[in-house]
């Protein structure tokens, strides 16, 4: 099945990608990978949620999990887009999660999880990849995740 046939039978599309906010690009290609830059929770270029994960009247780790498919998901089209399609794709190598928490919170993994099983679902067994799931201070726009991808491409 192709990664695109997945994709469909999960109900899901590639979103448009986010516009950069700063001097830089969404994705580049070097030979045969692809690195995108951070990809926030934007559905339709609103953020999905804000805040700091874990802290009083903050997001919560349910919430970040699902920022965390939605960025993911933004990553793979940022990816799409430098590969020449999602089909394109033989492999995602790497992803980065940093999130925005509090500093007793220390469910950054379970919170990075629910964007490793979306990545699963869209490219099964050649979307099992390396993984740091960060947490930092804050984020851009006050975003709780961002995502960073690698992957690699065909020819």
């Amino acid at each position: 099945m192709s990664h695109s046939s997945r994709l469909a039978a999960q109900g899901l599309t590639l979103p448009t990608i986010a516009a950069p906010v700063g001097s830089y690009v969404p994705a580049l290609r070097y030979g045969d990978l692809v690195t995108t830059s951070g990809q926030l929770p934007f559905v339709n270029g609103t953020l999905q949620a804000t805040g700091i994960v874990g802290a009083d009247g903050g997001v919560t780790a349910e919430v970040a999990a699902d920022c965390a498919r939605t960025a993911v998901l933004n990553a793979v089209a940022a990816a799409a887009v430098a590969a020449g399609g999602i089909d394109a794709i033989a492999r995602v190598v790497k992803v980065t999660g940093f999130v925005a928490s509090a500093p007793h919170f220390g469910g950054q993994p379970t919170v990075m999880n629910a964007a490793s099983d979306l990545l699963a679902e869209i490219f099964g067994a050649a979307g099992q990849h390396v993984r740091s799931a960060v947490g930092v201070a804050a984020l851009p726009l006050n975003a709780p995740v961002e995502i960073e991808l690698t992957v690699a491409v065909t020819a």
